[in-house]
């Protein structure tokens, strides 16, 4: 199946290349479920079910971020703390441009 690509015009190879892209996707998807049927055929042979190889679904786990201790305070009010994550402070960027040093509001 040959075609004249020359002798298409804009509108004509967009709408190629459209459904070249499509047909692309379809067969994609067909190769993925193939690909889950062998698999899963293969689990079934060997005795296992999907869940003792792959897990649950229910058992994904994010990991949450615990509390981080404060690394640095502010001299001016030593109730104003800041872990060195995320965003500056105010007040430490204020230090640093009034000459002090990161070292120096380390606690």
């Amino acid at each position: 199946m040959a075609i004249d690509l020359k002798a298409l015009n804009h509108n004509q190879l967009n709408e190629l290349i459209t459904k070249a892209q499509e047909r692309q996707q379809e067969l994609r998807k067909e190769k993925v479920v193939t690909l889950r049927e062998k698999i899963l055929e293969m689990i079934k042979s060997e005795g296992f079910s999907f869940e003792d190889i792959f897990g649950s679904k229910a058992k994904a786990t994010r990991r949450t971020g615990g509390t981080v201790a404060p690394k640095y305070r502010n001299p001016a009010n030593p109730e104003q703390t800041w872990t060195g994550r995320g965003k500056r402070p105010r007040w430490f960027t204020e230090a640093l441009q009034s000459g002090k040093k990161e070292k120096d509001l380390e606690i």
